[in-house]
């Protein structure tokens, strides 16, 4: 955002990427894209470069999906291979916006090309979109910038959100699968409620004798869901809904629910192993870009995606800058495990620490690979058991009536 001062008052100005044609010193045409508050200010800026401008027009673009992580990622992944290939860091935008199948994504990257042009650095130019590129991204990017190693510290970035992902992914997967799953139990059953068991109710009617207890049950309660189906349904999406906006921005709540997350009999331990591994995974990167320990320690707390985890690096990063070891201030923490511990003592004694936090990385992505997988073994015999009790139990209430007829008979 540009600012501008007015009588006291600060006006934001919005900017817009413009590509421009004009004629440099020499005569030569050239071109190129610039960010600005408008084609005043495009013209203003090329004349102090000593470019005499020709042509000026505000570049459009087409509307497209948001900006996901993963679109980050692989952002990330392009142009470290394209810099460890040797192109010119303002080809790599070029190349990577012009080729991006998103619409939102090329005009992210050619607005950061365009701030680029102007002699912003690229550090810089990542922090204007906080959205997108989280402190820990520009973290690492401003400390290959300082150290002339950009090409290496892009890489391991980009394989730092490839790792991040993957166990992102794999989480969602093992929540979302039995979750799904309930969600269609009870969509099946509430049709089975609502129009199939009145049928039912309509025939048993005309037999003119008495209905077993199981059957009657099944029967009041298609009747509620036929009288409140309204009700149900909306009282359950609102409750939803309301519950996942509290759970963003109710910071109380969230620690309670990763704290319930932990706890939980089976998913607990999947969850725990993977904030341990995103929590050792960012520090080792960070460590290994030369980001002190303490300003390291900024950024690993909340990619470790878990309140608990969060309140655990703030009383760790406060130990460490008074002076106390990390092995010491992780074990004052309680959230690791002794291997965790172990492991990271003998990096810090061997001055190796960010090798032997890649290294307990590795371990517990490995873990959760393990977990995810058993679990979706175990998973699918348990939910085929539910399935059967509950849709089988309501088959089986709606016929004991017409096996009773057939016994009389």
């Amino acid at each position: 955002m540009a600012t501008a001062r007015n009588a006291g008052n600060q006006i934001q100005v919005k900017e817009s990427v413009f590509a421009w044609e004009g004629k440099d010193k020499t005569g030569k045409t050239v071109r190129g894209e610039l960010r600005a508050g408008g084609e005043a200010v495009v013209n203003v800026t090329l004349r102090r470069q000593g470019i005499l401008v020709t042509k000026v027009r505000k570049k459009a673009y087409r509307s497209g999906k948001r900006v996901t992580d993963k679109d980050i990622t692989l952002f990330t992944r392009q142009l470290a291979t394209m810099m460890k290939a040797g192109v010119p860091l303002l080809q790599s935008f070029d190349i990577v916006g012009k080729g991006h199948a998103n619409p939102s994504v090329s005009r992210l990257v050619m607005e950061l090309r365009a701030d680029i042009e102007t002699g912003t650095s690229l550090n810089q130019a990542f922090r204007k979109f906080p959205r997108y590129f989280d402190p820990l991204f520009c973290n690492l990017v401003g400390a290959g910038e300082q150290a002339g190693i950009l090409e290496d510290l892009l890489t391991r970035l980009a394989v730092y959100k490839e790792k991040t992902q993957a166990i992102k992914a794999k989480i969602k997967s093992a929540l979302l699968y039995p979750v799904s799953i309930l969600a269609v139990a009870f969509l099946v059953t509430a049709v089975i409620m609502i129009w199939v068991v009145p049928a039912f109710k309509e025939v048993f009617t005309s037999f003119g004798a008495s209905l077993p207890a199981p059957t009657l049950f099944v029967m009041a309660m298609s009747a509620f869901f036929v009288q409140w189906w309204y009700v149900i349904f909306g009282g359950l999406g609102a409750g939803i809904y309301f519950f996942l906006r509290a759970w963003q921005r109710s910071p109380r709540m969230q620690r309670g629910m990763d704290r319930l997350l932990l706890r939980l009999p089976v998913f607990g331990a999947v969850v725990r192993k993977a904030a341990i591994a995103r929590w050792t995974r960012t520090l080792s990167t960070m460590f290994a870009a030369g980001v002190p320990l303490v300003e390291s320690l900024d950024s690993v707390g909340g990619a470790a995606g878990n309140a608990v985890y969060l309140d655990a690096t703030r009383r760790i990063q406060t130990e460490v800058s008074t002076g106390t070891s990390l092995t010491v201030a992780m074990q004052n923490a309680e959230v690791f495990p002794n291997m965790v511990t172990q492991m990271v003592a003998i990096g810090e004694e061997s001055g190796a620490l960010d090798a032997m936090l890649g290294k307990v990385a590795d371990f517990y992505e490995d873990e959760v690979d393990e977990a995810v997988a058993a679990l979706a073994s175990l998973m699918e015999p348990a939910i085929i058991v539910i399935l059967g009790v509950l849709i089988g139990g309501l088959v089986v209430a709606m016929y004991l009536p017409i096996f009773k007829l057939g016994s009389v008979v």
